[in-house]
């Protein structure tokens, strides 16, 4: 099955969830789900045999670091990792030179970093498959897990609602295209002066008018709770926003995912978070660690979407 579907993404970038239509990213939510069948069941699935994903990381991670690089090396492929302290882009090299070096030598790139051009830059430049593993505007990868979570424990995904609560961050924006690219209900509840980017509004917008999704801005979280489906939060400040913190901390006091808020939602919703959580602050203890919160099936899921990804497009 994942050789059949691979004819159809083999060479393609991941760069955002918006290039791929809602048959597509359920073909790759598939993959995700066959693949942890097979790990589970033992079976091997050496797909990237002698393959090697170099993975450049200008930002720290935990859980996009060991998904890539236990997912390629379960596919049987190598994943050789270079931090900005061991390249030359963290000295000034052109990222056009980089692609095209490292495309002469790997065959894909992943990069988590800052600047969303970079990685534009790098698939615009290389020669081979770029995974978008994270920038200050999108963060594909992880909503492919999302997404692979959440049919596992709802069944489907047309029709769902999603409150996001918090930042209008990057995992807002691919929750925005993803969600409403499969006909989800996405309502994002940020305060003044911290929504998601217009020009991912619109996208949003466009795409659930095709797919019988929705998207709504609030301000009151308690307004995007009512009946959701999942519950979904993420810290208030994300890598490189360390210095407004203490600001950020005040403007956020009111978006608690709490069990007060939980009472707002569907009565079998589920708890989102795609981590690192800071608890106390944007999630409590009890919520995070009760029956609601699927939040480690979803930090799981990321090696199964991640191995999707490379086996597909690689």
């Amino acid at each position: 099955m994942i050789q059949e579907v691979k004819e159809r993404f083999h060479g393609k970038h991941f760069i955002t969830l918006q290039d791929y239509s809602p048959e597509e990213i359920s073909l790759m939510a598939d993959t995700a789900q066959e693949l942890k069948r097979q790990l589970r069941a033992g079976i091997p699935h050496p797909i990237l045999q002698g393959k090697t994903l170099g993975l450049i990381f200008t930002k720290s991670s935990t859980r996009t670091r060991v998904s890539f690089e236990v997912g390629i090396y379960q596919l049987g492929g190598h994943g050789l990792f270079l931090s900005d302290r061991d390249i030359q882009i963290g000295r000034g090299e052109a990222i056009q030179d980089t692609a095209r070096v490292l495309s002469r030598m790997v065959d894909g790139i992943m990069i988590r970093t800052f600047r969303h051009q970079d990685v534009l830059d790098l698939a615009r430049f290389g020669s081979v498959p770029v995974i978008n593993g994270l920038t200050d505007s999108l963060h594909p990868t992880q909503v492919l897990a999302d997404l692979v979570t959440i049919r596992e424990h709802k069944g489907s995904w047309q029709g769902l609602k999603l409150a996001y609560i918090g930042d209008g961050n990057n995992v807002a924006h691919s929750l925005l295209i993803g969600g409403t690219k499969v006909g989800m209900h996405i309502v994002i509840a940020s305060p003044q002066g911290y929504p998601p980017a217009q020009e991912v509004v619109a996208l949003a917008q466009a795409n659930a008018n095709v797919s019988g999704g929705s998207v709504h801005l609030v301000t009151d979280p308690f307004d995007a709770a009512a009946g959701a489906d999942i519950i979904y939060t993420d810290v208030w400040a994300s890598m490189g926003q360390e210095t407004e913190a203490n600001t950020r901390q005040k403007a956020f006091a009111g978006y608690q995912v709490n069990a007060e808020l939980l009472q707002h939602a569907q009565a079998e919703a589920v708890v989102m978070h795609c981590l690192p959580a800071h608890r106390g602050e944007e999630i409590t203890e009890d919520v995070l660690e009760g029956p609601h919160s699927i939040v480690f099936d979803q930090a799981e899921n990321r090696l199964h979407a991640h191995k999707a990804i490379m086996a597909l497009l690689i």
